[in-house]
């Protein structure tokens, strides 16, 4: 199932629109919303897509880190549980130094 970031309507992994409020999921799901926010964000240097533990096969072939501009869209098309598409995003953020005064 995907979700709507517009309206939070639940609609089938197939569907191309909201069944609620017809806005494309492409863009609008939370899943793709997710996404394109992690690609905006500098700290995130890469995006891993993760897998429920019982995944179909078609769901562990994406099973990996991405660079940020090279992240499948999920729902995976070929998604053959009977639950439908449950992979999801992670970011994988860049290291950062720790800037200050060391006390004595």
């Amino acid at each position: 199932m995907q979700t709507c970031s517009k309206c939070n309507a639940s609609s089938p992994d197939t569907a191309a629109a909201c069944v609620h409020c017809g806005a494309d999921l492409v863009k609008f799901s939370t899943t793709a919303v997710a996404l394109q926010r992690m690609q905006a964000n500098p700290r995130v240097r890469a995006v891993r897509v993760t897998v429920a533990h019982d995944a179909c096969p078609y769901c562990y072939e994406l099973l990996r880190t991405y660079p940020k501009n090279e992240v499948p869209s999920l729902p995976h098309p070929g998604c053959s549980h009977e639950n439908g598409c449950r992979c999801f995003y992670e970011p994988v953020l860049q290291e950062t130094a720790i800037v200050g005064k060391v006390a004595d």
